[in-house]
């Protein structure tokens, strides 16, 4: 029997010794180490001589030991015959490594209580890979709620047979809702539209079954809109769903039915001007295709250029045009043609031709520039008129003109006359300009503040009806909950621009940032937009809101995309730059920089809309296609965090957007935060709520009462301060707005912190010019409006803070 106990305590031994993943420790009753084995050594970096005698507290980290965690866990294995835990612990160099461990009590023959076995498993990576996954998640799930790009999760239900009969909306972003013009979330489809084309089920349930990706474009007769759609399915194949982002193309579809119309009755009104031409009064017409530089000229008009009259039915270029025109006119024609294509419509011009003799006569050239619903030029037709005897009549006018003002006394009195009307003019017209902006502003912001206005005030008339069902009063309250999160988020596109929102800066890779967004580029571009990648071999630090800079991107690509009408090339490049250029009025700034530039091969950006393109509520598109904010918060980001943003037009077409951030010095990694579920909400807990807006102040201590905290409620900082002068230990924390008369929430925090050092301050404020253009001072910001949930966390997170840093 002996001999047998020996062998058993021999195996158990080298089991104790061999075990390398694995940190065994055996304690005493009071927790002083007796053994050590290798896999403790091997987890923590001491040796078992470093160990043994020593108290098992020493790889505990400070909190812990000062909370007494050990004897608790002591405590629960001797009670309940184990105890288990998750939770950070010491390695011999300091460093903190997250184990998963099991404590249980070692027991003699007996029964008698000799001492502790604990077991620790290093789960580090595992810990922070957790930890990523649900970052990450919340980043796409603000990216999807700030794009413009409509986007849905759908599930294809199927009848006995395996055929698509029905969807169900399971997700869907605000744009979805403004561009299918119904909020279907949860919803099936048939619900809104019971006969909607047998089509769109077939389609949907063919990606949903085999996983292909389907990228077209349909009219759907119960919504009354064509849509551009790519669907992908997603999760898990038994699930039966699919991914769905689509854009409202009326618009495009409806211009290109008028476009046809147009060029019908073009071709009607040919036989008239044949006959004007078989009159005398032209002596030539032109046709010229603008997006591809084709003219399409007839005879007379090639004679008039003295060109092959072959080649007008071929087609010739502008360049081709242009050669034959006197060099000192040549200017001239290019310029005016220009300003008729940018925006001017009518095209009046008298120049100077070569024809085929070698000499060169007046003409006179008329056209009229035909427009695309997005503004830019489609067609440039028109008509040549001989006026050589004209302009010599009009030569020898003008020389005796000439003559008559050389005699003219009066002239330079005229000359200072008309320059100061034209000074009057100028500043007329800049004045109008302003006017003008601010309008369209204050007309931008009132329609959608108003739209948001009617549901919130519709639901609260519906809230009031009798005998409400639970269903619909959750339904109303939903509706007013997510209408006042779209309001949130418009506010905060304006302070974007207005370079007043309150940004929440952290040091990252810009590049690492690109790589991690581009499958999302990829997904909102379509499979007909190819996206390329140009990064960097070593990473390009910024200090900025990381959440604005992946949206600023994601704005940038979705503008990209309608540029190219869903067809091109993509190209975004993250680089070290060491001068940021001249933009719009400021000088160029010497320094280290990272350039992130989105070049595309669109049609470029007209030279009249290029000063206008960051404007807040300023669109190229048609109504419903876009809000207008999304560059504007590429402007004011980049603006808010030291840098710049400028837009150029490609020397060989299309666009290149480029933002400069401040380049800073990269981190080591990322120190990891923790909270305690533990801290107690109310229970006594006592607050100085500081506000002078009296609703928002009575809201305020409402709430917290709600949560079982106390409060004491001060009008301005004056009060709040006499309040902590008759007894600051009556309270826990101060709760206070930035923007106050007198002092402001960051200067009473900062008073606060000198004269009560433990008293924590929570900071709140909806806008204040102090925090846009001084920071938050070190202090918690919560933003307003904010949810009661919001609340309870920055509480919470704040009072846990002072919690940490009294252990």
């Amino acid at each position: 029997m002996t001999n047998n106990i020996e062998a058993e305590d021999v195996r158990l031994r080298a089991a104790f010794r061999s075990a390398t993943d694995f940190a065994i420790v055996i304690t005493d009753r009071a927790g002083v180490i007796t053994d050590w084995n290798a896999g403790a050594e091997n987890v923590m970096g001491w040796t078992a001589a470093e160990m043994c005698g020593r108290n098992a507290e020493r790889f505990f980290t400070p909190e812990d030991r000062a909370n007494g965690q050990m004897e608790r866990e002591m405590g629960s294995s001797l009670k309940a015959g184990r105890a288990t835990d998750e939770r950070w612990h010491l390695r011999k160099d300091g460093e903190r490594f997250w184990a998963s461990g099991e404590m249980m009590p070692l027991l003699g023959d007996d029964g008698e209580h000799l001492g502790f076995l604990k077991i620790l498993r290093d789960r580090t990576e595992e810990h922070l890979a957790g930890e990523s996954l649900v970052q990450a998640q919340e980043r796409f799930q603000t990216i999807v709620s700030t794009i413009d790009a409509a986007f849905a999760i759908v599930q294809v239900a199927f009848d006995d047979n395996d055929e698509p009969v029905n969807y169900r909306f399971v997700e869907a972003n605000p744009a979805f809702e403004r561009q299918a013009g119904v909020d279907l979330r949860g919803k099936w489809v048939t619900e809104f539209a019971a006969d909607l084309e047998p089509f769109w089920f077939k389609t949907y349930g063919h990606v949903a079954k085999t996983g292909e990706p389907a990228n077209f474009e349909s009219y759907a007769e119960a919504f009354g809109r064509w849509f551009d759609v790519r669907a992908v399915r997603v999760g898990d194949p038994n699930d039966r769903q699919i991914a769905i982002f689509f854009n409202d193309v009326t618009a495009r579809r409806e211009a290109e039915e008028r476009l046809r119309i147009s060029e019908a009755v073009a071709r009607e009104n040919i036989e008239r001007v044949q006959l004007a031409l078989s009159a005398g009064a032209i002596i030539g017409t032109w046709h010229w295709d603008v997006p591809r530089d084709q003219f399409s000229v007839d005879e007379a008009f090639a004679r008039a250029f003295g060109l092959d009259p072959a080649l007008g039915q071929q087609g010739l270029t502008f360049d081709q045009i242009i050669a034959t025109v006197h060099p000192d006119d040549q200017e001239g024609v290019a310029r005016a043609t220009r300003e008729a294509i940018d925006g001017g419509g009518v095209y009046v011009h008298q120049y100077r031709v070569r024809r085929a003799d070698g000499r060169y006569y007046w003409i006179e050239a008329n056209g009229r520039v035909a427009f695309g619903d997005d503004g830019k030029a489609v067609t440039f037709p028109g008509v040549l008129l001989d006026i050589e005897e004209r302009r010599a009549i009009e030569a020898e006018r003008d020389r005796a003109t000439a003559d008559l003002r050389a005699l003219n006394e009066t002239l330079e009195q005229r000359v200072l006359e008309r320059t100061a009307e034209l000074m009057r003019t100028e500043d007329a017209l800049r004045q109008s300009q302003k006017v003008e902006a601010i309008g369209q502003l204050t007309g931008g912001v009132a329609h959608d503040f108003n739209n948001l206005l009617t549901v919130i005030r519709g639901s609260i008339d519906l809230l009031r009806r009798p005998a409400l069902s639970d269903e619909r009063r959750r339904r109303y309250i939903d509706a007013i909950a997510d209408t006042a999160d779209r309001a949130t988020k418009l506010t905060n596109q304006l302070l974007a621009f207005a370079r007043r929102q309150s940004l929440k800066p952290e040091v990252f890779d810009a590049a690492e940032s690109v790589r991690s967004l581009s499958d999302m580029v990829r997904t909102l571009t379509g499979a007909r937009i190819r996206v390329s990648l140009r990064l960097p071999s070593e990473p390009c630090f910024v200090d900025a809101d990381r959440s604005q800079f992946d949206t600023a991107i994601v704005n940038m690509a979705v503008n990209a995309r309608d540029a190219m009408n869903g067809e091109g090339d993509l190209t975004i490049t993250v680089a070290e730059a060491a001068l940021m250029p001249a933009i719009r009025s400021h000088p160029a700034v010497e320094g280290e920089f990272v350039a992130v530039s989105l070049a595309d091969d669109g049609s470029g950006i007209p030279p009249a809309s290029i000063d206008q393109i960051f404007e807040p509520f300023f669109t190229t598109k048609g109504i419903g296609e876009g809000t207008g904010l999304g560059l504007s918060q590429v402007f004011g980001f980049t603006k808010q965090s030291g840098g710049d943003v400028i837009v150029e037009n490609g020397s060989d077409g299309g666009a290149i957007f480029t933002m400069y951030l401040p380049r800073v010095a990269g981190i080591s990694g990322a120190a990891a935060t923790s909270g305690d579920s533990s801290i107690p909400l109310g229970e006594g807990t006592c607050i100085l709520v500081v506000e002078d807006n009296a609703e928002v102040g009575m809201f305020a201590t409402e709430a917290l009462a709600e949560l079982g905290y106390n409060t004491i409620w001060g009008m301005d900082a004056q009060k709040a301060l006499d309040e902590l002068a008759a007894g600051a230990d009556r309270f826990d924390i101060v709760f206070s707005d930035v923007m106050m008369p007198g002092m402001s929430g960051i200067e009473l925090g900062g008073e606060i912190a000198r004269l009560y050092p433990e008293l924590p301050v929570l900071l709140t404020s909806g806008y204040s010019e102090v925090l846009a253009q001084r920071g938050r001072g070190g202090f918690e910001l919560l933003d307003k409006p904010y949810s009661i949930d919001a609340l309870v966390r920055s509480l919470r997170k704040v009072l846990f803070r002072r919690t940490v840093s009294r252990d």
